[in-house]
């Protein structure tokens, strides 16, 4: 009967319902939109890390994150690769030689990384020949290397020149070889783009006396939701002999900037909810008002304000469960439309993310927890304006109010 009823009242003033209505339909929108920014962009942000080198997770001889030794790299079977490409939500995975060593050309020597890759793989995960600013890519079987646009520039080498590199090897062997340079990189962190050269594996094998190993395996997945499970995958496969590293542990400041931000991201989202609550607050006063002496004649006849409560409660249940449905139901197209054609960033902004190698956008996220949470929490503040109708109409004077 009460339910009957409140729903029969809600309808019978339809333009105060609809502005009730409306107000936590906008509020669940604009909410569900800010959110959806938030996680859009520690997302893409994580993406665009692990996809520039590290991977989401890789595979690691045991201890070599702490001590990056050769001594540390690991052979993986060909049959075991195989099996980690054909995990579901693995897109792409690329073997790697790491060691440090002195490069040198005429005087000049510095300490940088030297990377052997297979070339095919290494660009399908990281677009490394996007990257060739000149001269050509590496082959798998290139006798040449590939260098960083700032160290040639610190070293005064061009294509054509040959650099000497001398390092330790597998096992204490000594790493030497005087190779030309093939082609320049320009990578997006000064500190890579000064101090990196990149061979083709099987070379840099063959320098490094570590023949049939690598150092590391880095992995990219579809999707950061699908990390457990391709890790449980992974460790199936290569068993308990190798470490796997995941992106948080591999880039620890990423991590602990996505949580300040975060943090940030949620106060804001508070005070975006106080404006919320005080907006849903301000319809349900002026609805009560309106009603005032409608409560009065009801309690006059002889109505218990008891009753009169919960079928105002639940008149306020409705309007705000209506208001939060349709509001997710309008969030959802225009989250997804932003999610597909994701705001470009101009300015200064444009060229901060330029700097870091990523694309300069606004992503936006589209998971189902977006739309849900924010409409359950909007539908909480509007279930907390109930208390102002409550204490109204139990404090109210039938014929104060009438005479009114």
């Amino acid at each position: 009967m009460y339910f009957s009823l409140s729903w029969r009242n809600i309808w019978r003033n339809k333009k105060r319902t609809i502005i009730v209505a409306a107000s936590v339909f906008f509020a669940v929108i604009l909410s569900a939109v800010m959110r959806s920014a938030q996680l859009g962009s520690y997302s893409y942000m994580i993406h665009s890390s692990a996809k520039l080198f590290t991977g989401y997770l890789q595979v690691q001889g045991e201890g070599y994150w702490e001590n990056r030794s050769l001594d540390r790299s690991i052979k993986i079977e060909k049959s075991q690769i195989q099996q980690i490409e054909n995990i579901p939500n693995v897109s792409n995975y690329s073997p790697r030689l790491e060691a440090f060593s002195l490069v040198s050309f005429g005087s000049g020597t510095k300490v940088s990384a030297v990377v052997g890759i297979d070339p095919e793989l290494e660009n399908q995960m990281t677009g490394l020949k996007l990257k060739l600013t000149e001269g050509e890519y590496l082959k798998q079987n290139s006798q040449g290397i590939l260098i960083a646009a700032g160290l040639a520039e610190i070293l005064k080498v061009d294509i054509g020149d040959s650099i000497v590199i001398l390092g330790q090897g597998y096992h204490g062997q000594t790493a030497a070889a005087n190779l030309p340079i093939i082609g320049k990189v320009k990578l997006p962190f000064e500190s890579m783009n000064n101090a990196m050269v990149f061979l083709s594996l099987p070379k840099a094998q063959e320098v490094f006396s570590c023949y049939d190993h690598i150092t590391s395996l880095p992995i990219l997945i579809d999707d950061i939701n699908n990390l457990d499970d391709v890790h449980t995958s992974v460790r199936k496969i290569v068993g308990d002999n190798y470490d796997i590293m995941m992106w948080n542990e591999m880039m620890p400041d990423l991590e602990q900037n996505i949580e300040v931000d975060n943090a940030s991201g949620i106060i804001m989202l508070g005070i975006l909810y106080i404006v919320i609550g005080f907006g849903v607050f301000g319809t349900i006063m002026m609805m009560v008002s309106e009603r005032s002496k409608e409560f009065g004649i009801l309690v006059s006849i002889g109505m218990r304000k008891w009753k009169l409560i919960m079928v105002t409660a639940i008149e306020t249940i409705l309007v705000s469960f209506l208001g939060a449905a349709v509001g997710i139901l309008g969030a959802i197209p225009f989250v997804f439309y932003l999610k597909f054609n994701p705001i470009e960033l101009t300015g200064e902004a444009a060229k901060i993310y330029d700097q870091l190698g990523i694309e300069p956008i606004l992503a936006f996220s589209a998971e189902p927890i977006v739309f849900i949470s924010q409409a359950f929490v909007v539908f909480l503040i509007a279930l907390v304006t109930i208390i102002y109708p409550v204490l109204y109409i139990r404090q109210m004077q039938p014929v104060d109010v009438l005479k009114a």
